[in-house]
């Protein structure tokens, strides 16, 4: 909740005053011991009032004042922002500009709570302080922080003016739509007229103490329960200070304002390019107009601390705009604005974001276009277009220049064999395996085909992601086969042709020893740099938020409204939305997804009544959840607006284990999904756009699910890049290539035991 605070003092001065309001208020003014109430025979107090306001703006102090330097040429200070409480000042002998701690502040009075517990002047002074101390101080949001002994609170406060708002429109307004002024200002505006014309008893234009004690008399509103009285208003609302209110006063203590918005602006739609900045301006306007609110996906943006959003507060020159200091897909959708406690007046803004359709190759010599396939009997590399196997790694070649195996005889085993799990494509220069029985990941350099490294891991590592953005691999293990022991460890600057290790990610005062899972969104062409990943711990409903540059812990994002056990997770750009997957509850009872802002770290809702795991697209147009339970594939398009469609159904018994999306060879801008089955021979094809299905046959047996204990896809789909043709799956004892072209069958390669592991090398 947003407050309207002013200067808040003690209604009257003078004690000959004060004798005129005992005579006419009695027990009114009489506290309930008989006694007068202490607080009128206090000296004046100045009470703080301030507008609660979690994000603070850029300060005029922050703003650069000119462009240019004394010289003519542009001020070294002329685009570096340095943050609150700090300014740049120009060094005169490096030229440069330097960011230091703001001399002075503003002096204007607008108190607020420091975390440090002291009481600040304004917004900027806390700052300041906070520069000056070199640790950061942040605004505590609290009403006792300001009125620890004060009888009258500001919900107390509220509830009087709702009282004596609704008593006279109930007696004097003459409609029978009673309550009007609470929707319509219209309505309000004329209510307060009335009033103050009744309250302002000698026509001179001002409403004092004396007449407020009138109305309190004849209204019989000293008989209220309330530890606020109309007194309050003065206390409240007398901006001046002269113990009267005028009209202007008046109307702001009941929250009139006459605001507009015109109808052409209602809706307003800006179009900006990844990377730059954007401002987005509220269109309400009017005379002494409340400060602007903003909302994503009903969650207020002027509370948040984010750092890509920036909301001048009314300390730092609101302008009812709001600053995107630079975009990413993740921003667009809509955002609302509306005037503090006007949220029926609002104007839309649609943050439509272009990205530039560039393609890109990653640097490397590697050798492209081929399938690697990780099973029994070591690694296999094969052409898809002609099925040809290129090269086979077996279990007992040593790693180049050393003496290590591929896959080292297990003790009591007489047949040499491999145990894979997971495996990451690095630039196209190296593959990234897990070992989970060896407590190992084996590098393969993909120009020379070997196996070059080991990298010691926690004990049975079983999850890799490679992250493009840091060049980092993330690694879950699970300390033994029971997940009893599970850690996070990162594999740093992995595209480098260096001895690599292990490093743990465990923040201070946090530990990922719960840890169930984690989510790292896909790079690609549309989204090229990941911030942040989600941690899912055991039987906890909550997100964990890590900053992935520095592996550390950011927040929780806490789904226990929903009783979510998050199981899995995908993300897609537009709207900037994750979708979770929720584990079932107590009873069994299947639960629907939830959504969550990104930008806001927020739950929107459930996703209808969808259920299962989701899958993104990779241009984020299409969500696809698969549900085995209710044996359902569900469709749901996602607009360019971030609009959410209604799911259309593909029902189908087919288990499915894996899914791998496919650009469209026939239509611009759209994909199609292949998926695989866990339990059934045939493989799935749907175009996405037109729900159109086709099964593709014969593809044997799947490795049983208890053969596979390292992950729930018994079978995997892997395509073959963004433009590639061709797809792999594998069955029990053999490898099926698709084309997906031509939406079939292209070839088997038979004696390939458990081949669950595969990686597509080469161009996208």
């Amino acid at each position: 909740m947003v407050y309207v605070w002013t200067h808040r003092k003690r209604p009257m001065k003078t004690a000959g005053w004060w004798s005129a309001a005992i005579l006419l208020l009695g027990l009114a003014v009489l506290g309930a011991d008989g006694r007068p109430d202490k607080e009128g025979l206090r000296s004046p107090l100045y009470r703080p009032v301030v507008r609660f306001r979690h994000k603070d703006g850029i300060p005029d102090s922050l703003r650069i004042k000119g462009f240019m330097g004394h010289n003519g040429y542009p001020s070294p200070c002329q685009h570096k922002y340095c943050g609150l409480g700090r300014h740049c000042v120009a060094d005169h002998e490096t030229g440069q500009g330097e960011c230091k701690c703001l001399d002075r502040c503003k002096p204007h009075y607008k108190p607020v709570c420091g975390s440090d517990g002291k009481l600040y002047q304004n917004h900027c002074e806390l700052h300041r302080a906070s520069c000056l101390r070199g640790h950061k101080i942040t605004i505590m949001h609290s009403e006792e922080c300001f009125y620890k002994d004060d009888n009258c609170r500001l919900t107390d406060y509220r509830r009087l003016k709702t009282k004596i708002l609704d008593l006279h429109d109930r007696r004097y307004m003459g409609s029978d739509i009673h309550g009007a002024h609470k929707d319509n200002m219209v309505a309000r505006k004329q209510l307060a007229d009335v009033m103050f014309r009744r309250f302002d008893a000698d026509n001179n234009g001002q409403i004092d103490a004396g007449e407020l004690s009138q109305v309190i008399k004849q209204e019989g509103l000293s008989k209220d329960v309330s530890e606020c009285t109309l007194f309050d208003l003065l206390k409240y609302n007398d901006v001046d200070d002269d113990e009267r209110l005028t009209k202007d006063e008046f109307y702001t203590a009941l929250d009139v304002y006459l605001l507009t918005l015109p109808d052409d602006q209602k809706v307003s739609v800006t179009t900006v390019t990844v990377g730059q900045s954007a401002v987005l301006t509220c269109a309400i306007a009017g005379e002494r107009r409340p400060p602007i609110l903003w909302k994503r996906n009903r969650q207020y943006l002027n509370s948040l601390n984010l750092e890509d959003i920036n909301i001048p507060s009314q300390d730092f020159g609101d302008d009812g705009s709001l600053y995107i200091t630079k975009v990413t897909t993740s921003h667009m959708g809509n955002y609302t604005c509306h005037a503090d406690g006007y949220e029926k007046l609002s104007q839309t803004h649609t943050l439509q974001v272009n990205v530039a359709n560039i393609l890109w190759r990653e640097e490397g010599l590697g050798i492209g276009n081929m399938f690697y396939v990780f099973y029994e009997d070591g690694i296999k590399v094969i052409q898809p277009v002609a099925c040809e196997i290129q090269r086979h790694i077996k279990p007992s070649e040593k790693l180049l220049a050393l003496q290590e195996e591929v896959c080292p005889t297990s003790p009591g085993e007489e047949v040499q064999r491999c145990v894979w799990s997971s495996a990451v494509n690095i630039k196209d220069k190296f593959i990234y395996v897990t070992q989970p029985t060896l407590d190992r990941v084996l590098v393969v350099d993909i120009q020379s085909q070997k196996a070059v490294q080991t990298v010691s891991t926690d004990p049975y590592p079983v999850k890799l992601h490679y992250d493009k953005s840091h060049d980092q691999v993330w690694l879950l293990s699970w300390g033994d086969m029971e997940k009893n022991l599970p850690t996070l460890q990162v594999i740093n600057q992995a595209s480098g042709r260096t001895s690599h290790h292990t490093v743990h990610t465990q923040p201070i005062g946090r530990r990922f020893d719960r840890v169930d899972d984690f989510y790292v969104p896909a790079s690609g062409l549309i989204i090229n740099h990941i911030r942040f990943g989600l941690i899912l711990h055991r039987n906890e409903p909550v997100l964990h938020k890590i900053d992935l540059e520095t592996t550390s812990y950011v927040k929780n994002i806490s789904l226990r409204e929903y009783n979510c056990i998050p199981k899995s997770v995908t993300y897609t750009h537009l709207g900037g939305y994750y979708f979770v997957n929720c584990r079932p509850d107590s009873t069994g009872a299947t639960q629907p997804q939830l959504i969550l802002d990104s930008v806001t770290d927020s739950v929107i809702g459930q996703n209808r009544d969808v259920t299962g795991t989701p899958y993104a697209s990779p241009d984020g147009r299409y969500l696809v959840t698969v549900d085995d339970g209710d044996g359902l594939m569900r469709i749901q398009m996602i607009s360019e607006r971030g609009e959410i469609q209604e799911p259309f159904d593909i029902h189908t018994n087919l288990h499915l284990s894996d899914l791998a999306f496919q650009r469209s060879f026939t239509e611009v801008h759209q994909y199609n999904v292949f998926g695989s089955s866990g339990r059934q021979t045939d493989a799935l094809f749907v175009e996405l756009r037109t729900g159109k299905v086709k099964m593709i046959k014969s593809l044997k047996e799947a490795t049983k699910s208890f053969e596979w204990p390292w992950s729930s896809r018994n079978r995997v789909m892997a395509g073959s890049g963004l433009f590639g043709q061709y797809l792999m799956t594998p069955s029990r004892e053999s490898l099926f290539i698709l084309d997906g072209r031509l939406n079939k069958l292209n070839c088997e390669i038979t004696d390939v035991l458990k081949g669950n592991v595969v990686v597509w090398v080469g161009d996208s």
